[in-house]
């Protein structure tokens, strides 16, 4: 238990240690390529940020292509400030290009972090299993039944139908509806709808 207590230390100090570092590094670059004050202590605060999210974005195993474009560029920024600083470039007199470089970086930075935030909440909307909706059944209609056929029925009810029938129509102008006619009768209505298909 010790053991491993030792080891987890011994590799936090370091973390700490190489982080300083770049830190340190990143910021004396900015410094010396024109930002100065808070600005060139935002810089490495900026950068370790972009990686930080890149790297999450490789650890959650979606949209890989976007983890590791930006995990490089922040990377590249971060090795690229401790080359720098390592005695190969005079700090006192720093090309235009890399003044350029580092003065465009809080836009890169920007639209590297939107990207892999607004993406990473689209991720995470889709990682989130929608629950599985049954297809609601609409209520069937019923079909409306044919018309019955029209049974043999006594010629004398089929008459005196008729009779009611025409006397509807000449004191209405329309003709008698099953309705009407089966109060007329006082007949069921499977009987009235027979004698109606009988009249038409």
């Amino acid at each position: 238990m010790r053991a491993q207590l030792a080891r987890i230390d011994a590799v936090l100090v370091q973390a700490v240690i190489a982080a300083a570092l770049s830190f340190a590094h990143l910021h004396d670059l900015a410094s010396a390529a024109g930002q100065d004050g808070w600005k060139a202590w935002a810089y490495p605060v900026s950068v370790d940020l972009l990686l930080v999210a890149a790297w999450r974005r490789l650890r959650s195993g979606r949209d890989r292509a976007a983890g590791w474009c930006w995990f490089l560029v922040a990377l590249a920024a971060s090795l690229g400030a401790n080359i720098a600083t390592a005695g190969l470039l005079d700090l006192g007199d720093v090309p235009d290009w890399l003044r350029i470089l580092v003065a465009g970086w809080p836009a890169l930075a920007f639209l590297g972090g939107t990207l892999l935030a607004h993406t990473a909440a689209t991720s995470v909307a889709d990682a989130v299993p929608k629950p599985e909706v049954a297809p609601v059944a609409e209520p069937l209609e019923p079909e409306p039944s044919p018309p019955a056929p029209a049974a043999a029925l006594p010629a004398p009810l089929i008459a005196h139908a008729r009779k009611i029938a025409d006397a509807h129509q000449a004191r209405t102008g329309a003709p008698i509806d099953t309705a009407t006619l089966r109060a007329r009768l006082g007949v069921p209505a499977p009987l009235a709808d027979q004698i109606a298909a009988h009249l038409t």
